[in-house]
């Protein structure tokens, strides 16, 4: 099958287009024909070994994918040959054909392109979770968001607003500002331009936010600490600024607020039930135009290298999605 093929660990420019062996499911697994993946930043570290999961060589990248269900493993139950699918994978979803957990593979609504559902279930799982699960958002609360025109960014935007938050978001450039306002930001900070810890504490009252989404790490998290409230939430996503920040315990202490870890991979394998709820939720939200995935570009699988490289660049806007199959 054709694939983009990872047979070393490195720079992206270790990724060729060429062919795989056509994976089989194993008991609890489904097979999947790939028509969309969505890419993630942290493709672009499993491809350079510094990701959690390391997989055996040679791997296509990609953790999640849309499409249809072609063969069942042993054991498995609830979904059926033809249905049409997400599914969060360990790696793979940049081929014709990929393998997934059962309980990570979900149903799609008929009205949902496999475009939109092959940019869903990482970035709005994480989200759903961060905000609902971990953080136990209240209407009323200020929410700050970082990255805000990324993909996990994005969401948390349009998530936020939707929860009743007052969603205070920072870019990094002024083209940014529309796309993250389309998506409910009350306030869009330039954070090139303006200290976005003093417009924070301005538009508070100088309370505060109540819980600050940081999918970006390193400086801004140190800055984050800054603005925080009383009881607030710092929710750790991930560290696509390239350092991995510590937090001071005495200003956790100072400021009554709490460090909240968000692994919504694990969380997805140990509260199966749990996490298929949220998405019920979710797609009931899409179903009704509450939500509506961004998808700001689309790449040929041949041109998977650039879709994760136009990510690197920070100029994506919402999801990268490669189209496999049209």
């Amino acid at each position: 099958m054709q694939a983009i093929v990872c047979k070393e660990f490195g720079e992206l420019s270790v990724l060729a287009h060429g062919e795989l062996a056509e994976p089989v499911p194993g008991p609890g697994q489904v097979k999947i024909e790939v028509h969309s993946s969505g890419m993630n930043f942290p493709d672009t570290l499993m491809i350079a070994g510094k990701y959690q999961a390391k997989p055996p060589f040679p791997f296509a990248p990609g953790m999640e994918s849309a499409g249809l269900v072609v063969a069942l493993g042993e054991g498995v139950q609830g979904l059926n040959v033809g249905d049409r699918v997400m599914a969060h994978l360990s790696w793979g979803g940049c081929a014709e054909f990929a393998i997934a957990e059962a309980h990570k593979t979900l149903r799609i609504p008929d009205s949902m392109s496999f475009d939109e559902a092959a940019g869903f279930m990482v970035t709005y799982g994480t989200t759903y979770h961060a905000l609902v699960d971990r953080a136990l958002i209240q209407a009323g609360e200020v929410l700050l968001v970082h990255g805000a025109a990324g993909g996990v960014g994005l969401n948390a935007v349009e998530l936020g607003k939707l929860l009743g938050a007052m969603v205070i978001a920072t870019v990094g450039s002024d083209e940014k500002i529309d796309i993250v306002k389309q998506y409910g930001a009350d306030h869009v900070i330039n954070y090139i331009k303006q200290d976005f810890r003093e417009v924070v504490k301005e538009l508070t009252g100088g309370e505060g936010a109540d819980v600050i989404y940081d999918p970006v790490g390193g400086d801004v998290c140190d800055q984050s600490m800054r603005c925080i409230n009383w009881n607030g939430r710092l929710l750790i996503i991930g560290f696509a600024g390239g350092r991995i920040q510590d937090i001071k315990a005495n200003m956790l202490l100072l400021k009554g607020c709490s460090a909240v870890g968000v692994m919504w991979g694990g969380f997805a394998g140990r509260s199966v039930a749990e996490n298929h709820a949220n998405f019920a939720k979710m797609f009931e939200w899409y179903e009704a135009g509450k939500i509506k995935p961004h998808i700001g570009d689309r790449f040929p699988l041949a041109e998977t290298r650039e879709a994760l490289e136009f990510i690197l660049s920070r100029k994506s806007t919402g999801k990268v999605i490669v189209t496999i199959k049209e």
